[in-house]
């Protein structure tokens, strides 16, 4: 009775501690939920980009306030910036980094000559830029200086440009402009 008594006694002890397999299940069950979950998490966060004049239409594109159509507007020379979903909606923050502060806008009037542009207020501060984006992908086509760089950014397909001059950006803007007009040539 007294061997009977140790067995029991040993195989109780046994049995109060997790054998090897079981903790190796659970630490592989907590792996998985960590990289299902937390990964998926990381990679949203590291996809943040700051917004600079070179990303502006793709970071906004990305966003999760972005809608169909969209305007943009940056005030406190560029340091804030809200985008609104439609025409009606109300702009929300962008509380995203921005890299923009001290951007210049600039278009070309009627005659083709390069105009700064000057758009109003919002919240009472200077808006110094605004930028639309339409249903049909493409927004406003703009130039932008920014800390002696100069950057085009084209209405409809392709990326910004940064180029040496507001001279060589005006002269994009305006082969984008053959090309739209010669829909033929553009499509």
């Amino acid at each position: 009775m007294h061997s009977r008594m140790t067995e029991k006694k040993i195989h109780t002890a046994d049995r109060k501690a997790f054998s090897l397999i079981e903790l190796l299940i659970v630490i592989l069950i907590i792996s998985i939920v960590y990289f299902l979950g937390f990964s998926s998490f990381e990679k949203q966060t590291e996809k943040v980009q700051v917004l600079t004049p070179l990303n502006l239409k793709s970071t906004l594109i990305k966003s999760e306030l972005f809608q169909k159509e969209s305007t943009l507007i940056c005030i406190n020379d560029c340091k804030n910036c809200y985008l609104r979903a439609e025409i009606n909606s109300p702009f929300q923050a962008y509380d995203q980094k921005i890299d923009l502060k001290g951007t210049e806008a600039y278009t070309l009037d009627a005659n083709n000559a390069l105009q700064k542009m000057e758009y109003g207020r919002y919240k009472d501060k200077k808006i110094c830029l605004k930028l639309d984006f339409y249903n049909n992908g493409s927004s406003t086509q703009i130039i932008l200086k920014q800390k002696g760089k100069v950057y085009f950014l084209p209405a409809f397909f392709g990326e910004a440009k940064e180029v040496d001059s507001i001279d060589e950006a005006k002269d994009l803007w305006l082969s984008d402009q053959k090309l739209v007009s010669n829909s033929g040539d553009f499509y």
